[in-house]
């Protein structure tokens, strides 16, 4: 019989905590190696313990699970466990091997150790999430969003604007919204900046998809899409659009 996989915890919820251990110790094919708390401390643990399987909580204190995946060296497959349903998205665009949607209980559980010790056993090491973080410094070519029950992908070259709402940015394709859990800074880094520029605080355009630039005062221009909509840039989004015009 091969030796169980080393599994770590990185969850902030003591009872959430409490729950995963009990899973973890009840499946002969897994071993419990440790649990944190908070997103620092899991990128310690992580590269210390250098376990095959993480379940890594997408909201901790500190870092958040994405940031801990983008700092740590070694390379674990991962789990995302998740209160929001919304998560789900980012799980499957940075390609997570599974994610849990809490509460979970046990069937659930075992499908995802399932699909890890699939994964494991045919890629071994390649099916780190970590690595997959770090390769989208390159420009992303597609999204992925919820769609009636469905996670499907968008072409990004499709999307013609994105709206900022504090954590959210909702893209906008041919009159359809869809909302990803993903800040518009933290988007924009990930799209061509050639293509998608930030004319206002809350706005991004899609430069294929402006069909005209229209003074509206002295110190700001207004953007026209090619589907009829208007949006007025700031003063630093107008001079960034000036010098496109030159």
């Amino acid at each position: 019989m091969s030796a169980p996989f080393t599994v770590l915890v990185c969850e902030d919820e003591p009872l959430a905590r409490l729950h995963l251990r009990a899973l973890i110790e009840a499946t002969p094919s897994l071993l419990w190696v440790g649990e944190v708390a908070d997103g620092s401390n899991a990128v310690t643990l992580i590269d210390r313990l250098r376990p095959a399987i993480v379940f890594l909580d997408i909201a901790m204190p500190e870092l958040n699970g994405l940031e801990v995946l983008e700092r740590i060296t070694h390379r674990p497959a991962v789990v995302f466990t998740t209160a929001f349903d919304a998560h789900a998205v980012q799980a499957f665009e940075l390609g997570a091997v599974d994610y849990l949607l809490k509460p979970f209980g046990p069937e659930r559980f075992a499908t995802a150790v399932g699909r890890v010790e699939r994964s494991l056993s045919i890629y071994g090491g390649d099916t780190s999430v970590a690595e997959r973080v770090r390769a989208t410094h390159g420009a992303l070519t597609r999204v992925f969003v919820r769609e009636r029950g469905r996670i499907v992908p968008i072409m990004v070259q499709e999307i013609e604007r994105l709206e900022a709402e504090d954590d959210y940015v909702t893209i906008i394709v041919r009159g359809r919204r869809h909302v990803l859990t993903i800040t518009l800074a933290a988007l924009l880094m990930k799209l061509d900046g050639r293509r998608f520029i930030r004319i206002h605080r809350s706005h991004a355009v899609n430069l294929d998809a402006v069909a005209a630039l229209i003074p509206f005062d002295s110190a700001r221009l207004c953007v026209e899409m090619r589907d009829g909509t208007r949006i007025t840039a700031s003063r630093s989004g107008t001079q960034l659009l000036r010098t496109l015009t030159v």
